[in-house]
């Protein structure tokens, strides 16, 4: 049976566009077990120390329903655009099977300057050993490729290896160089042991 207006509530009308009154939950802190608290510890969000002279490029991708591309040089008579004070020498190709470690390079003269593409994903560790600089010590760990398309600038003085992330397929890394390979008294192709760092420095952080 329909219902008259004049039998419905009056104290009813609008109802339906008025809500109730937020009340806010009263703030509770949780309390932790024994076990718990002596181990709690707050996520550091802090900027991390960059290392003197290393820098980081990002490269435009383009990309549409066919594929991607990426920009990686331009090169004005050797001259890297964007890249201060670097000429290059030589680019190479390189190839990591998956899981594969390769490290540590270090050169005395010689500035690497690298690109791993989007499709594939490396580990790149670097290190200062340079004696007296500003940030003689300081360790960084810098995952390339995954997605992103980047420019790393790693100068002289700074260990540096790379670990391929994809378990099962190989991963590629493009680098410029300023000094040309040579095997004679002119090699600046120094190495350190590829746990000089620790072992851990190759390990997927956990937490």
């Amino acid at each position: 049976m329909a219902v008259s207006k004049a039998c419905r509530n009056p104290r009813q009308r609008g109802s339906y566009a008025r809500s109730a009154p937020f009340l806010p939950v009263p703030f509770r802190m949780s309390q932790f077990n024994a076990g718990a608290q002596a181990a709690y510890g707050v996520q550091d969000y802090s900027p991390k120390t960059t290392i003197e002279g290393l820098e980081i490029h990002s490269l435009t991708r383009f990309n549409d329903d066919g594929g991607s591309m990426s920009e990686l040089a331009r090169l004005d008579e050797g001259r890297l655009e964007g890249v201060e004070g670097f000429v290059c020498r030589q680019m190479n190709y390189s190839v990591m099977e998956p899981l594969a470690i390769k490290a540590f390079h270090l050169h005395r003269r010689q500035t690497d300057v690298w690109y791993v593409p989007p499709s594939d994903k490396i580990l790149l560790a670097v290190a200062d050993v340079r004696a007296g600089s500003s940030t003689e010590g300081v360790v960084q760990r810098i995952v390339m490729g995954d997605g992103n398309s980047k420019l790393v600038r790693i100068p002289p003085g700074v260990a540096h290896g790379a670990k391929n992330l994809r378990p099962a397929t190989p991963s590629t890394i493009i680098y410029f160089v300023d000094v040309q390979f040579s095997v004679g008294e002119e090699c600046d192709e120094g190495r350190l042991p590829w746990d000089h760092f620790g072992a851990k420095i190759w390990e997927v952080e956990r937490g």
